[in-house]
């Protein structure tokens, strides 16, 4: 198997205390490998609140809502932690794994780069674990950034 040059790295970013050690492990490979960012912010998707009877103009108000928070944040989190490389910023909603995913496939990313929160036990068991069903599904290289709850 040969490797392709990478020349867009996607940074999953989801404002946890831990996205500047993402970014700075992006901003890291960007410079060693003259490649852009593709910061990207996943936010859950609404469909699965519908059938728990809340209104559809109020789902779509506070989905409204939601975008526009994450977009302000996402703007500030570049600024400050991608100053110095080409950085494309995107807030999407859906079901993260999937939707990292598929964001990097239709940039034509070669490389994911995302942190993981180190839950163990019953943590990992309820919430799943985002970075493991992305590294089980990306069909490029993933590296993931560990953080743990302490």
């Amino acid at each position: 198997m040969n490797a392709s040059p990478i020349k867009k790295i996607l940074c999953a970013i989801d404002f946890s205390e831990f996205s500047p050690a993402v970014a700075a492990y992006g901003r890291l490979f960007a410079h060693a490998l003259g490649a852009e960012i593709l910061a990207v912010y996943v936010a859950p998707g609404m469909e699965r609140y519908v059938d728990m009877g809340v209104p559809e103009g109020t789902m779509e108000e506070f989905a409204a809502s939601v975008h526009r928070n994450a977009v302000e944040a996402m703007n500030e989190f570049v600024g400050k932690h991608f100053a110095d490389v080409k950085v494309t910023a995107r807030v999407v909603a859906g079901y993260p794994p999937e939707t990292l995913v598929a964001e990097a496939e239709d940039n034509g990313c070669g490389l994911i780069v995302m942190g993981t929160h180190g839950r163990g036990g019953v943590g990992r068991m309820f919430f799943g674990s985002v970075a493991e069903k992305v590294v089980k599904t990306a069909p490029m290289p993933v590296t993931t950034i560990r953080a743990s709850e302490s």
